[in-house]
């Protein structure tokens, strides 16, 4: 049987009592597969289905067959009144909407990515209808994915509802060919303000308006064309007044549809950037003034968001403004999406991976509020945490040639840069069995510069404390850090070599301090060995002779005393 008369459609319930409501339709088993298996995953739904549906070409009607359920088990519900048969759409005007919009972009997705247009121009533009309107099983197939559900939901027969949208679509190609007779009004930047002011004044003004604005962006070329001459058309809007409102309000329209349009937006910000350097580049696209500010005093934040196009600026521009909420909006959801995702934000470069995942993090919390609810932006990097835990992750991460202690330090780091509390615990778990490892207690032994490995374990053991790891995951790992650079200390005999070395008490004194307070060795064994010996050595009288002769020292010796005696 053609694959054009097999679709595949997702299914969800919100709620566990919540009727089965379409979500998505496609023609590709995986991606149905994919995202049921994704909505139940992260919890936006309670339950999934996935649906395949096959067009019989001779009875005209499509034969359902259910291929997985997934989440929470239905609740039995109470019998309602039936609900009305009638569709949601049940005039022309209803399919100019913003939801019938993004329907109609589901349903003839191929259709429309062939052409390189939006729903917004389909919509609006006679020459693209009557394209459309000769491929005539492009219509039909569309008609029937929408019947299908509709007929479910509606508990009505599947042919009355075919034949409800074949005749709204009828209606609506009807309709937009006998205003082309009558004469639909044109945009040029010299007239477009007295053509909106006109607009302003008729019933019919925004769908007549959204005519003149698609006919404009007909000689575009590319998506950012069109998104260039979209601007130039707001450059020119009425100053003030319901003129300037509704040329916006129909101006933003086709630029909401063109961000939500991956390849739209990807070639607005650079379709050759890697998905985070896209990311960083949409976040100062959507919050340009709050990651420009960031970007001049944040390093690490400067170093992963590219510069933006000189046309992404300009609607970077726009977009600080509250003409164009739901354009900034839809980036921002877009944004949450990609992030969210599995896909790698730097496929071939690890760290370069957490270094992106860290500017954006910054970026976007703080402009959070006015971009995205914070709620929404911790979620999203949480889901993306989890892909940096798992193991091909971590495996790729440490890579092959590091030393034990360089892949110590770079487990910290990834420990700093994710969050959620399974996440965490998912990463100390590589840490503990790194540092309980045999390895890394023989590598840690080896070396003739003992003081620079206990340096190390001290450096290591600090991170530990403060990479946010909960206290009965990172206790342990610091005990056994105390523990292997008390053997190491004990082979070198580095405090007995240090207290009889022949130079000043106080020269003597200070290194055993910075020993005992955990600066140059980590506490425990050997921090607990060099105390003694610094009490010890504070004590005698030579070192007290010396004390007296160097006032100035005073003071930093009864500091490095009291962190020894803290840190005890």
């Amino acid at each position: 049987m053609p694959a054009a008369n097999v679709h595949f459609e997702v299914f969800v319930r919100r709620y566990p009592d919540s009727p089965w409501a379409l979500k998505t339709a496609t023609e590709s088993r995986d991606i149905a597969m994919d995202e049921a298996k994704d909505l139940v995953k992260r919890g936006l739904v309670a339950g999934a289905r996935v649906m395949r549906e096959t067009l019989d070409p001779e009875t005209g009607e499509f034969q359902s067959l259910t291929l997985v359920t997934l989440g929470l088990p239905e609740k039995p519900r109470k019998v309602r009144a039936p609900e009305p048969t009638e569709p949601l759409c049940i005039s022309p005007q209803d399919l100019y909407t913003c939801h019938a919009r993004e329907r109609i972009g589901r349903l003839f997705e191929t259709w429309l990515e062939r052409h390189e247009v939006i729903p917004f121009e389909l919509l609006h533009r006679p020459d693209l209808v009557e394209q459309l309107e000769a491929s005539e099983v492009e219509i039909t197939h569309a008609i029937q994915k929408i019947a299908t559900p509709e007929a479910h939901s509606r508990g009505t027969t599947l042919a009355e509802m075919t034949a409800t949208f074949k005749s709204l679509g009828e209606r609506a190609i009807e309709r937009l060919m006998r205003d082309r007779k009558k004469g639909l009004p044109e945009a040029a930047l010299e007239t477009f303000a007295q053509v909106a002011v006109a607009m302003s004044r008729d019933p019919e003004g925004a769908y007549r308006l959204g005519c003149a604005v698609a006919g404009y962006l007909a000689p575009a070329k590319s998506w950012s064309e069109k998104v260039g001459l979209l601007l130039d058309l707001a450059d020119n809007a009425p100053a003030e007044g319901a003129g300037r409102a509704l040329a916006l309000v129909v101006i933003a329209e086709p630029l909401e549809e063109i961000v939500r349009h991956e390849k739209g937006l990807d070639n607005i910000v650079g379709g050759s950037l890697d998905l985070g350097a896209r990311l960083a580049a949409m976040s100062r696209l959507a919050a340009a003034k709050v990651v420009d500010q960031l970007v001049k005093v944040e390093p690490s934040v400067a170093k992963v968001t590219p510069e933006l196009s000189d046309r992404a600026k300009r609607l970077a521009k726009w977009l600080m403004s509250e003409d164009f909420t739901g354009v900034r909006a839809a980036i921002g959801q877009r944004i949450l999406r990609d992030l969210g995702g599995g896909r790698r934000l730097r496929p071939s470069d690890p760290e370069g991976e957490l270094d992106v995942t860290r500017g954006l993090a910054m970026s976007l919390t703080a402009a959070a509020g006015k971009l995205l609810p914070l709620d929404d932006v911790q979620a999203a990097f949480t889901a993306r945490s989890k892909t940096l835990v798992a193991r091909d992750f971590v495996e790729s991460y440490l890579g092959e040639d590091a030393t034990v202690m360089e892949e110590a330090e770079a487990l910290v780091w990834l420990i700093e840069n994710i969050i959620g509390g399974a996440n965490k615990r998912e990463a100390g778990r590589w840490l503990s069995s790194l540092i309980f490892s045999l390895r890394f207690e023989r590598e840690a032994a080896q070396g003739h510069f003992a003081a620079k490995r206990l340096t190390e374990l001290a450096k290591l053991q600090r991170g530990v404390a403060r990479c946010g790891l909960v206290e009965e995951v990172y206790r342990p790992i610091q005990l056994k850090l105390g523990e292997v650079g008390g053997a190491v200390e004990a082979e070198a005999r580095l405090i007995a070599t240090t207290a009889r070395a022949p130079k000043p008490a106080l020269e003597r004194l200070t290194v055993l301090l910075k020993l005992a307070c955990g600066e140059t060795a980590p506490l425990g064994p050997c921090a607990d060995r060099a105390r003694a010996e610094a009490l010890k050595l504070a004590r005698a009288d030579d070192t007290r002779a010396e004390l007296s002769g160097a006032p100035g020292q005073v003071d930093a010796i009864r500091d490095l005393l009291k962190h020894a005696a803290l840190a005890a």
